[in-house]
């Protein structure tokens, strides 16, 4: 069973805590995080795209010209694909790019993340972050005093006004809460800084 310790805001220990092995201790499988990262950018695409083909392209109606006797090539439409302004062929329509992924591939993925960063020391457990306003300053001395760096994730088990807005000017700085993060916001994160109560929630749904 992993411990880490619990620190305040101002990085001093304030306790220790025990993970469960389950979430915080597995061999990551990056392939599970493959596929729902695959899968939720394939559902960000639109699939809006649309073309038309020699049917859908006006006019074109009348043969060109008659079948034999002129030399040329025989056509039967100016909007035939060969032609400018014609149709295209096998042109993109408008189509679902949804990915489907089962929910234990998911668990999986969150759970290889977060046994990843924990491994690589790059998850800190902080008892609860709270600004006195939403001020940016506010939360760089927290991050300061906690040693973060590179791309930081800040995951809260609440919404917080004031951290998440202190958090929307820093760059490569992502403040949300645990029911709103993905995989795909996670595996962009180098570093993870989770309150207690949020660790604990991961710990009740991925067991």
């Amino acid at each position: 069973m992993p411990k880490v310790k619990v620190v305040n805001q101002t990085g001093a220990e304030v306790g220790k805590l025990n993970l469960s092995d389950e979430v915080f201790a597995i061999t990551p499988n990056m392939q599970t995080v493959f596929d729902v990262v695959y899968a939720q950018r394939a559902a960000m695409r639109q699939g809006t795209h649309s073309t038309k083909n020699r049917v859908d392209v006006r006019g074109g109606g009348i043969k060109p010209w008659r079948q034999k006797g002129t030399g040329r090539a025989r056509q039967g439409s100016i909007r035939a694909p060969q032609w400018r302004g014609g149709g295209i062929v096998f042109g993109p329509k408008p189509r679902s790019y949804n990915v489907k992924v089962n929910k234990k591939v998911v668990q999986v993925a969150l759970k290889s993340l977060l046994s990843d960063r924990l491994a690589s020391n790059n998850l800190v457990v902080v008892d609860k972050i709270e600004l006195e306003g939403f001020k940016t300053k506010g939360l760089v001395e927290v991050l300061t005093a906690l040693n973060a760096s590179g791309k930081i994730l800040v995951i809260t088990a609440e919404e917080d006004f004031n951290l998440s807005q202190a958090g929307r000017n820093i760059p490569n700085v992502y403040v949300q809460t645990k029911s709103h993060l993905s995989v795909y916001d996670m595996i962009n994160a180098d570093m993870y800084i989770a309150t207690q109560d949020a660790v604990s929630k991961y710990e009740e749904e991925l067991k």
